[in-house]
């Protein structure tokens, strides 16, 4: 899951740092990234499932999904755009996550 996460992650960082705004060239990055992004997609599914079968709860794998993602997100940001976390970020994910489970906890 983590795998794909970052994957993902990091190509989308990569053409909003790196890719020309013309409508062709970013066209034809994305069909070279196909196979990548389809072996993201399958990582992100199993690890789903394969979660969900060890704990026997969904709302659980999707909130360690959501929060691995969030991780991912603030350290691809780190690593691309230098936008440093601090106790706000920290605070942010944490009522990110409670929101997150309180939504999917009924």
């Amino acid at each position: 899951m983590l795998g794909g996460l970052l994957i993902i992650n990091t190509i989308y960082a990569y053409h909003t740092k790196h890719i020309d705004s013309n409508f062709l060239s970013t066209l034809w990055y994305y069909i070279k990234l196909l196979p990548l992004f389809l072996s993201a997609s399958i990582m992100i599914g199993y690890g789903v499932k394969f979660l969900t079968k060890i704990v026997d709860n969904l709302t659980f794998s999707l909130i360690v999904s959501k929060g691995m993602e969030i991780l991912v997100s603030v350290a691809i940001g780190y690593i691309f755009l230098k936008e440093i976390p601090n106790w706000r970020t920290g605070i942010g994910i944490t009522i990110i996550l409670i929101g997150f489970w309180l939504l999917k906890g009924k």
